[in-house]
């Protein structure tokens, strides 16, 4: 029982600590800041590496592909991905696609998204040869698992996370790929994933094929097999529909706006009270009101915007926060109410 006493106590007096660092950090002239290198939260994160763009090609239209150098990089495995963060500060994550036994070297794919949010026109504007950059990670949330066989479904740039899978699986063990784009021209590595399948990979490009055969190619999916898909939101979404067990990755994050309606929150200690619309980020509400209110990923895994909650639930879509911590806690950028009105300690 003592034992017990003293690690809570010394439990207890962490998250005192994070909360008055958070206190005096948000005080200070210097605020805002970028984002933290320990999170407030206290989960550790991969360490920050800088490196070097060695080598920067065009794998197809509107497709850049970038080999990043250093010393003794962390290894990975099929399906992981970077945390790259742009010279001008934004950070966006992008797939590994190279060789994970390389460790001195990292190879991302990146699309030119028109109607994005300015990252991949950075990332094919500002990134070049020469260009230093700042990468977390890796980190893998789309693991290759252990099947008798493998169905993979992908979309244009969502090649990227899946082709070091199919090099590891090789000729040993079946799998079949469906890899749709609107055009040949668009679709990132297709000679190589050629050779690699053969047979056994189908190519549907939308302006000479139409649209795939989704209900075909999963129907006829093994049983047992591990079904993957990534690309854009609707093939994510006709996938699921056919086999609710597919295991998703999307090259695109889900947004705080998605599948959501309007909430009000109040700002308790700037005694304020405002609507955040269904089209809107309540981070996006919450600065058209206090300005200088800090953030930094807009993707709900740094830690910078996170805020005290003092009522309302909460629906939370970040990946950083632990159980714990979402008791009282939210990051503002992508996570929502769940309620009809929060109220946030601001």
């Amino acid at each position: 029982m003592p034992r017990l006493r003293t690690v809570a106590v010394v439990a207890g007096a962490a998250v005192l600590l994070r909360r008055a660092l958070r206190r005096h950090i948000r005080t200070s002239p210097l605020w805002p800041m970028p984002a933290l290198e320990n999170p407030t939260s206290g989960r550790p994160r991969s360490r920050a590496l800088r490196l070097l763009v060695v080598s920067r090609e065009t794998v197809a239209d509107g497709v850049v592909q970038l080999r990043l150098e250093g010393r003794d990089l962390p290894r990975w495995e099929p399906g992981a991905h970077l945390d790259l963060v742009l010279p001008s500060g934004l950070v966006r994550q992008y797939s590994l696609c190279g060789d994970p036994a390389d460790t001195s070297s990292y190879t991302v794919a990146a699309r030119l998204i028109e109607d994005g949010r300015g990252g991949s026109r950075e990332m094919h504007e500002r990134v070049r040869e020469g260009t230093h950059v700042e990468v977390r990670g890796p980190r893998n949330r789309f693991p290759l698992v252990e099947a008798p066989s493998y169905v993979f479904v992908v979309g244009g740039i969502g090649i990227t996370p899946v082709l070091p899978m199919l090099r590891a699986l090789g000729d040993g063990t079946p799998w079949r790929l469906l890899y749709g784009g609107r055009t040949r021209a668009s679709m990132p590595f297709l000679e190589e994933v050629g050779k690699l399948g053969g047979d056994r990979v189908t190519v549907v490009a939308e302006d000479e094929d139409g649209l795939p055969d989704l209900d075909g190619l999963l129907g006829d999916a093994p049983i047992g097999a591990a079904v993957y898909c990534c690309g854009p939101e609707g093939l994510i979404a006709a996938v699921a529909e056919r086999f609710p067990q597919v295991r998703l990755e999307r090259f695109a994050p889900r947004t705080a706006t998605d599948g959501n309606g309007a909430f009000e929150v109040e700002l308790r200690r700037s005694g304020r009270t405002l609507t955040v619309p269904a089209e809107s980020t309540l981070l996006a509400a919450v600065r058209a009101e206090l300005p200088d209110t800090a953030y930094s990923c807009e993707q709900g895994f740094c830690g910078t915007c996170e805020q005290r909650v003092l009522e309302g639930e909460v629906e939370h879509r970040d990946e950083l926060l632990t159980d714990a911590e979402r008791g009282d806690s939210m990051l503002i950028c992508v996570s929502r109410a769940r309620s009809e009105r929060l109220v946030l300690d601001m």
